[in-house]
């Protein structure tokens, strides 16, 4: 068995240490393509991503998430492992392909069974399950019909939440529709360095608006058929954009991406419209004619809590003469995922992670205050936040990532900051736990607290697993955690 050994932690009185609210949830959260492997067991079949990973060139080393971590036969060690973390909650998603294979028809019960078996070992721990219905996995029979551009993915998708919600109901409190639903949009149809990797940008902005739909009629589906406690949410990579300078065509093309990135979703869901800059941006494009009567009274539903990820921010300035529309961290491609929008993406100062993205607790914190400011009623959950560093296994066995332990302080400091100056977040979930498939980038990023020799499947935990796990216990960020 795997377990994590915890250093003795601080003491209330540790003038160091700052406090989180009594009841603020603890989590870690993992995805389903990313961990579980087993990609044909049991009745499963391909997802785009399964179909994406095995093209040639589309994923580094040609890595494909057939086996990932194996947690479709390690669930139960990994469950010990959040046990020993101490955390509270655990977020995850179901693939689709394996509750719904082909998108339509009724559920595979062995499918099933897994996520009952799973929520069953988190509940005798303590461990809250949080469900994601998706997260990037669409089954490839509906990518065949047309895919997420099409309406009638989103009319599938109301059925599955229904299958999954009839499935879990009894055991799973908290349901979240969509994860990220900008990268399934624009970088699986804009970009294309997502699955199922197409370059159209109109095809972009109509799968953006499905996702939309379709999170509303989940939404509906799930209050439909869960009791009247259980919590409804959607989880936004919401892009924290600044302007390189104060110009005004910089500060036209951050309004521009943060049209793009996040008011394409957060109008629509939490307001009942689309920006009307957004429209004008992309008119070009298209007339958005797909928006039928109807459709935005059906997205907007009350919502439980937004969840958030965020990672580092975003940085624009208006393109420049000769220059290419840049990359925002998502993967290089010849083909931008901004319709409309033409700028320049630039990295910020300081510090950056393997993946190249700048270390910078202060969006997060001026990201939660604009949230406050825009949805003031709107509790928010912070569902992913992390950062992946060369790891490596020393001679003692041990995995020491100081890196990622100064990140997950800085950014937690951030968060009790938001807290006192009036942010209702209610938790926080490190991304992730466990190395995983880190989709284009194959397995050559670690984002775990737990290292996974892919080899052999072991898991080590890695020393800011114990730093985490003192934080989770106790709701106390020590050691210089204190505001600045």
């Amino acid at each position: 068995m795997t377990t994590v050994t915890r250093r003795v932690a601080p003491t209330p009185e540790d003038s160091t240490a700052v406090r989180f609210p009594q009841n603020f949830t603890w989590g870690t959260a993992t995805a389903a393509y990313q961990i579980e492997g087993a990609a044909t067991a049991d009745g499963r079949t391909p997802s785009i991503w399964d179909t994406y990973s095995h093209t040639p060139g589309r994923v580094r080393n040609g890595d494909t998430g057939d086996v990932a971590t194996d947690h479709y036969h390690r669930w139960r060690e990994d469950v010990e492992i959040m046990a020993d973390l101490g955390v509270s909650a655990y977020r995850f998603s179901l693939s689709w392909s394996r509750v719904q294979p082909t998108g339509r028809g009724p559920a595979v019960q062995k499918g099933l069974d897994f996520y009952r078996a799973l929520t069953d070992a988190l509940l005798e721990k303590g461990i809250e399950p949080v469900v994601t219905l998706y997260h990037w996995d669409l089954p490839q029979h509906l990518e065949d019909a047309g895919g997420w551009p099409e309406r009638v993915t989103a009319d599938r998708f109301a059925d599955y939440a229904t299958l999954a919600a009839r499935a879990l109901g009894d055991r799973v409190k908290t349901w979240t529709t969509l994860n990220e639903p900008w990268c399934s949009a624009f970088l699986g149809y804009g970009s294309g360095v997502h699955a199922p990797g197409r370059t159209d940008p109109v095809a972009a902005l109509r799968a953006a608006h499905h996702l939309n739909l379709a999170h509303g009629k989940a939404v509906q589906a799930l209050r439909a058929e869960l009791p009247s406690s259980a919590r409804a949410s959607i989880t936004l990579n919401i892009h924290h954009v600044r302007a390189l300078t104060e110009s005004a065509e910089d500060v036209d093309a951050a309004r521009r991406i943060d049209a793009l990135a996040n008011r394409v979703f957060t109008g629509p869901q939490l307001e009942g419209r689309y920006p009307q800059d957004l429209l004008q941006d992309t008119a070009g494009l298209t007339d958005w004619s797909f928006v039928r009567d109807g459709d935005l009274a059906e997205i907007h539903q009350p919502l439980d809590f937004l969840g958030v990820n965020y990672y580092t921010p975003t940085l624009v300035s208006a393109a420049t003469a000769g220059a290419s529309h840049g990359s925002d961290g998502h993967g290089q491609s010849e083909h931008s995922p901004w319709p409309g929008a033409e700028v320049a993406f630039h990295r910020p100062e300081g510090s950056t992670t393997a993946m190249g993205w700048a270390v910078d607790p202060s969006g997060l914190y001026d990201l939660l205050l604009r949230l406050k400011a825009d949805f003031p009623a709107m509790p928010l959950m912070i569902t992913e936040n992390g950062a992946a560093f060369d790891d490596y296994v020393n001679p003692e066995g041990e995995v020491v990532d100081p890196e990622r332990i100064a990140y997950l302080r800085g950014h937690l400091s951030a968060v009790h900051r938001a807290i006192k100056d009036g942010v209702d977040v209610r938790g926080y979930f490190l991304w992730s736990l466990l190395d995983n498939f880190e989709w284009g980038y194959g397995y050559s990023k670690r984002f775990g607290a737990v290292y996974v020799d892919y080899p052999t499947g072991r898991r080590i935990p890695k020393a800011s697993a114990r730093w985490y796990a003192d934080v989770a216990r106790t709701g106390l960020l020590p050691d210089g955690g204190g505001e600045r």
